[in-house]
């Protein structure tokens, strides 16, 4: 634990102790990448709970989690809320989860700050704690939202092919089935549980496969016991920790220290599944030799055949602009990606084909390091036979 920090910088991998919403003002606008939070529940227990067996149940009755009023619970929240969408890079998301005592309110909340909700997520508990009374269904799940900061926002990391590789290639769905924090898992103190809401590190691990890269910087402004720093230690990213109680920042810190990083570095094995591909534009293809102007490409599931020219566009019924317009106008849409819709064809076989094939070829020379001390010219000739070898492959 770190209680002496520059202000205006990223304390990386550090737990700030003290209440969230003054630290936060004092880490930098958009330094972060993704925010998991696990706010008070502000669950309103009225009384103690007991079992039929006249045992007692251990709830949520902690000081953290009492509020005098809704009103003073979504002034807290709206706070917090603020300065983690300040925080927030603009590439970046906010996990926030709660119970039905709170997600309604935090989610208004959520929407009037100008976030946008991308998924709700339903966490259903295979071992649930039980209704007792027998006066309501057994409550066996928790709800998580997943936000980005606006509407307008239209990068932000989710790494969809990673996840369904993970989940036997099926698309991963918003009804996550993980079980309660228990066993060894579950961090003690003085014999008991140290901490009545800790959220089990497979809750954690998924939430930040999906939604950050090695190296990414995870902000919990809720940090309990720990958690999110653990396992985001554990993946290779970097993560800050605000817990206002001082006995958990401390349990926190403990634990974190224990953990052990990745043992494989990254760039020993190959690229991940959802890294963004190299961008290559149509006229690289000429460039590169792979077509030529005066070839002709055909618009897919029409009649329409468009002529490439020298300088990267095209000639279709008069109109010339790039791939993307012409394939647009000519099928009356409002937009089109051409590298789906145009087709070439194949020189041995006939087959036509995505002209989206052909950039791959580009895509793997250039992940080939060249010689630094080699002459340019030499190097851009030796590219463009990397790109003919790998195209024969």
């Amino acid at each position: 634990m770190s209680e002496h920090y520059e202000e205006n910088r990223v304390p990386l991998d550090t737990v700030l102790q003290g209440d969230c919403r003054e630290l936060l003002k004092t880490l930098p606008d958009k330094s972060v990448d993704l925010v998991f939070a696990d706010p008070p529940y502000n669950l309103q227990l009225r009384g103690e709970l007991w079992r039929p067996n006249l045992t007692h149940v251990d709830a949520v009755t902690d000081a953290w989690d009492k509020f005098d009023s809704f009103i003073e619970y979504d002034r807290f929240t709206r706070e917090w809320l603020f300065e983690c969408r300040r925080v927030l890079k603009d590439t970046g998301t906010l996990w926030v989860i709660g119970s039905y005592h709170n997600i309604y309110r935090v989610g208004s909340i959520i929407q009037d700050l100008g976030y946008w909700i991308l998924n709700d997520v339903t966490w259903v508990k295979s071992n649930p704690m039980p209704n007792f009374r027998g006066t309501r269904f057994c409550n066996a799940h928790e709800t998580l939202l997943w936000v980005k900061k606006s509407e307008k926002q239209t990068k932000y990391t989710f790494n969809y092919q990673s996840l369904k590789a993970g989940n036997e290639d099926l698309q991963m769905r918003s009804d996550w089935h993980i079980p309660l924090c228990t066993g060894d898992e579950r961090l003690k103190l003085n014999g008991e549980k140290a901490h009545n809401t800790q959220k089990p590190e497979a809750l954690l691990h998924r939430i930040i496969r999906a939604c950050t890269n090695p190296g990414d910087v995870i902000l919990d402004p809720f940090f309990g016991t720990g958690t999110t720093g653990a396992v985001a230690k554990k993946m290779g990213r970097n993560w800050v920790g605000i817990e206002r109680e001082e006995v958990y920042a401390k349990l926190a810190a403990d634990r974190i220290t224990m953990v052990v990083p990745p043992l494989v570095p990254d760039a020993d094995l190959p690229a991940p599944l959802d890294k963004p591909k190299t961008k290559i534009p149509f006229v690289a293809l000429l460039e590169h030799g792979l077509m030529q102007a005066g070839d002709e490409l055909k618009l897919a599931r029409t009649n329409h055949v468009a002529i490439v020219q020298e300088d990267g566009t095209i000639v279709c019924m008069n109109l010339r602009g790039s791939i993307h317009k012409v394939g647009s106008l000519c099928l009356n849409k409002p937009s089109c990606n051409g590298w789906d819709h145009w087709l070439y064809q194949h020189k041995q076989t006939g087959e036509y084909l995505p002209i989206d094939n052909l950039r791959e070829p580009i895509r793997k020379a250039m992940a080939t390091p060249l010689n630094a001390d080699e002459p340019r010219t030499q190097s851009v000739v030796r590219e463009r036979k990397r790109v003919r070898q790998a195209i024969r492959e």
